[in-house]
């Protein structure tokens, strides 16, 4: 995981429309940047759902969402659609990012060792320095703990 004070590292991915996006492209608001398994999984759809319901009040604080997962732009389109999600999903099919922020991880799931994302979420302040960083947060949880910390 990344330290706190360290500038986030900055990227560049596509949406679930294809269009571009920067870490950079958001200084001056704060952003929640939250790395997720998988689309339309359990955990991972109550985890975006819960940031879709806050999502007007992260807006209140001046603060956008950003999920990242290795999904594909059409998957994250797909997931977008299903769940009316209000906010951006990046697609990291190479995890360029998700190797940069330190989420892809060995992982054990009833004994079995494998390699994936571990679901992880920083906040960044409106200058790109990390504040506050969590990880093997609970999907259920996590948004209302991010708002909480706004």
């Amino acid at each position: 995981m990344l330290n706190i004070g360290e500038m986030a590292p900055d990227f560049e991915l596509p949406d679930q429309n294809g269009e571009m996006h920067r870490l950079s492209d958001y200084r001056g608001q704060r952003v929640i940047l939250y790395f997720y398994p998988k689309d339309n999984t359990s955990g991972c759809t109550k985890q975006a759902c819960g940031f879709g319901e806050l999502y007007p009040q992260f807006r209140e604080k001046g603060a956008v969402v950003l999920g990242v997962s290795k999904d594909s732009v059409a998957s994250h389109k797909k997931f977008e659609q299903n769940y009316g999600l209000p906010f951006t999903l990046l697609s990291d099919v190479e995890k360029t990012v998700i190797t940069a922020y330190d989420c892809w991880k060995e992982k054990k799931n009833y004994g079995k060792v494998s390699m994936g994302v571990v679901r992880t979420t920083y906040l960044i302040d409106e200058n790109g320095v990390i504040v506050k960083a969590m990880d093997k947060v609970k999907a259920a949880e996590n948004p209302a703990q991010m708002l909480g910390l706004l």
